[in-house]
């Protein structure tokens, strides 16, 4: 099992403690997530929000790649409809790497299956960003 660190700022996907920020507009806290949380310091951020999506949206996928890709413009972020929302994602995974930065956080707890915040499997735009600057992941 993860182990929350010691000390410092830690990201938390914004869901994952029960906040209304997924797609579906559902409230979800995760034990685990919170159980990691314990003892530590942390702010809760969504990607998709702060890159002025709404909620609830429209469910989306990564495409042709993942969220390195995206990021350099190799892939793209779309509905299932095909409206590209690869802007708003790189948006958001920059205003979260901005609160990484300000903020000297430590590592992120990020939502697996998310385009955004997924670690493993399709890595999301903002855990992309998140892995190329050194933020340690754990992923819920």
């Amino acid at each position: 099992m993860n182990s929350a660190p010691d000390k410092g700022l830690v990201l938390v996907s914004a869901c994952l403690v029960g906040l209304c920020t997924r797609y579906d507009g559902a409230v979800k806290a995760n034990p685990s997530c919170m159980e990691f949380l314990q003892g530590t310091t942390w702010i809760p951020v969504c990607p998709e929000q702060l890159g002025g999506l709404p909620t609830p949206r429209p469910a989306a996928d990564i495409l042709s790649g993942n969220g390195h890709g995206v990021l350099n413009g190799t892939a793209s972020v779309r509905t299932r409809s095909g409206e590209d929302l690869s802007a708003p994602f790189i948006k958001g995974a920059e205003q979260v790497l901005q609160i990484a930065t300000s903020q000297k956080v430590s590592a992120a707890c990020l939502k697996s299956g998310s385009p955004s915040c997924a670690v493993s499997g399709t890595i999301g735009v903002t855990a992309a960003l998140l892995k190329e600057q050194g933020v340690t992941l754990h992923e819920f």
